[in-house]
């Protein structure tokens, strides 16, 4: 590959890859976003959008509320190979009720790789970073789901999404 496509490739990616511990994965299942309509998911998914842009990164986003997407975006070379993607990792986070990557880091640490489970259906569930639930209170009402870089990238992603949502006084992004 020309190193002029791999530069462009890489734009956006950082040189070092985030990482996260369980510890700093677990505050994420504090966070509440409250109460969520569709004009709410919709907003969340601008404001991941801007991200993604900023960032400059090859990204799809998700946000459901209730099980129904109410927002999908796919960015630069992001297609329908990503919609499995982000349906698996969804579907992580609700049955666990945590971060897809808390989920995928749990299952290592505990020396049993999730791909190994035969409790779950694995042609449906991808416990990779990139998607975390959405929660009003201690309910789960939804999920955010980034997926098309490294699960790392797309966590952070996700989670910086999310905060940005909760802060407080934040402005509706335009539309």
């Amino acid at each position: 590959m020309p190193a002029a496509a791999l530069r462009r490739i890489l734009r956006g990616v950082p040189a070092q890859l985030p990482s996260f511990t369980v510890a700093e994965l677990e505050q994420l299942n504090e966070l509440s976003v409250g109460p969520m309509r569709a004009d709410d998911a919709v907003d969340l998914g601008l404001i991941t959008v801007a991200l993604i842009r900023e960032r400059d990164l090859n990204l799809a986003v998700d946000v459901t509320l209730h099980g129904h997407s109410m927002f999908r975006a796919k960015l630069k070379n992001t297609g329908p190979d990503n919609d499995f993607w982000l349906d698996a990792k969804a579907a992580v986070a609700v049955r666990f009720g945590e971060p897809s990557l808390l989920v995928k880091l749990r299952h290592l640490e505990a020396g049993t790789p999730f791909d190994e489970r035969a409790d779950v259906d694995h042609a449906s569930m991808r416990a990779h970073g990139g998607s975390i639930p959405l929660r009003d209170g201690d309910q789960v009402i939804g999920t955010i789901t980034v997926s098309g870089e490294p699960d790392v990238i797309d966590h952070d992603v996700a989670a910086q999404a999310v905060r940005r949502y909760a802060s407080p006084g934040r402005t509706r992004p335009a539309s």
